[in-house]
């Protein structure tokens, strides 16, 4: 289902469940006395609204942030893969090819095989750990007669060990990244209470109220429904794509 498609429905759903139980309330329930709930619950309210928004918003930027480091972290990776390869140009010419056919498999292989299983948070398998191990191998390898390719020979260990490092975080934020189910319990419960205060609220008109109430639920299933696309920078609304090993590819041929 498309996001906003699905997002629309989460928001107008919850809206329509709370502007239901403010009806309810109003309608069936006891209301003697509820105009003189306001100041204490307003208090209360103050207080775990501000908790409530700080959470949101800490988690939010905190995930926004991740997506963004994500996106340069595959770049990050790939340049230095093409580094390698640019720098063992020096080499001689059978190590060379072979050098840039494993950087062409490797680079097919995080885009066809490794980033789909990220998009599912899945693991992604040892195929391009042996690949970038093989490179490793092929480099370390290759004879170096002057000063000249050994420099070069030093410079594409360094650019793979680059390389090493960003698929690591890659890898890391694909499996283990997100908001721990503490945190999400965290959320859902300063929502819901949110949510709870203003139904003890006395005084508005229901028609007021409904609207009041609908809308702050409104906000509240918006703001989760935003932190659950983001868990994940490789799917739902942040959808990583791995553009940089596709530039990469090209930039090998």
């Amino acid at each position: 289902m498309n996001i906003y498609v699905s997002g629309l429905l989460w928001v107008a759903g919850v809206a329509l469940v709370a502007a239901l139980a403010v009806y309810l309330i109003r309608r069936i329930g006891a209301t003697d006395g509820t105009v003189e709930n306001n100041e204490a619950a307003g208090q209360v309210f103050t207080l775990v609204g501000g908790i409530q928004a700080v959470l949101v918003a800490f988690v939010l930027i905190s995930l926004f942030d991740g997506a963004g480091a994500a996106e340069d972290g595959s770049y990050a990776e790939a340049d230095s893969v093409v580094a390698a390869v640019w720098a063992a140009e020096s080499l001689p010419a059978p190590v060379r090819a072979r050098i840039t056919d494993e950087a062409r498999a490797y680079a097919g292989t995080v885009i066809n095989e490794e980033w789909p299983r990220m998009r599912e948070g899945q693991g992604v398998g040892d195929r391009g750990w042996d690949e970038l191990s093989k490179l490793r191998r092929l480099v370390a390898a290759a004879p170096a007669t002057d000063a000249w390719t050994i420099d070069q020979k030093s410079e594409a260990s360094q650019q793979l060990w680059g390389a090493y490092q960003a698929r690591q975080d890659r890898l890391n934020t694909a499996t283990g990244g997100g908001v721990s189910s503490v945190v999400w319990f965290a959320l859902v419960a300063g929502a819901a209470m949110s949510l709870a205060l203003p139904l003890m609220f006395g005084g508005p008109r229901p028609l007021a109220h409904i609207l009041i109430v609908s809308t702050l639920a409104a906000t509240m299933t918006l703001l989760l429904f935003a932190t659950q696309q983001l868990q994940n920078p490789y799917s739902g609304g942040a959808e990583i794509e791995p553009a940089a090993f596709v530039s990469a590819l090209d930039r090998l041929r």
